[in-house]
């Protein structure tokens, strides 16, 4: 004849509490090198997950979170930026402007033209 164990539950409450000292105790227990976690689940009589869940629950408390920061750098403050200029006023009726060169070219330009720019522009073309 075999014996068997049989465990008789007889009280109304569904779940056990486990005290944090509890389950660091058993934490602990299931990280000592060469233990088998199942093996430190079934003498407690819990599930091997629940060690793993207190294992995660436990180290989430324990790790301080530390803010990340971002190197920067102070420079001096930069100069303001220049006041803003008045646009210039704009012609009611703009009008074309012939230039007449050497060797019979010709240069159309808009009577509003940038006059450093045309000076620039014309050096180039009679050096040609």
């Amino acid at each position: 004849m075999t014996k068997q164990h049989i465990e008789v539950i007889t009280s109304v409450e569904r779940r056990r509490y486990w005290s944090r000292e509890e389950k660091e105790r058993l934490v602990a227990a299931a990280l000592e090198p060469g233990t088998v976690v199942s093996d430190v689940a079934r003498s407690a009589g819990i599930h091997v997950s629940q060690i793993f869940r207190w294992r995660k629950e436990l180290c989430q408390m324990s790790a301080p979170s530390v803010p990340s920061f971002v190197p920067t750098e102070v420079v001096t403050a930069l100069p303001p930026p220049n006041p803003v200029e008045p646009a210039p006023r704009a012609r009611k009726k703009t009008s074309i402007v012939t230039i007449e060169l050497s060797r019979g070219r010709r240069i159309r330009v808009d009577s509003d033209v940038d006059t450093e720019a045309l000076g620039r522009i014309l050096d180039v073309v009679e050096r040609r």
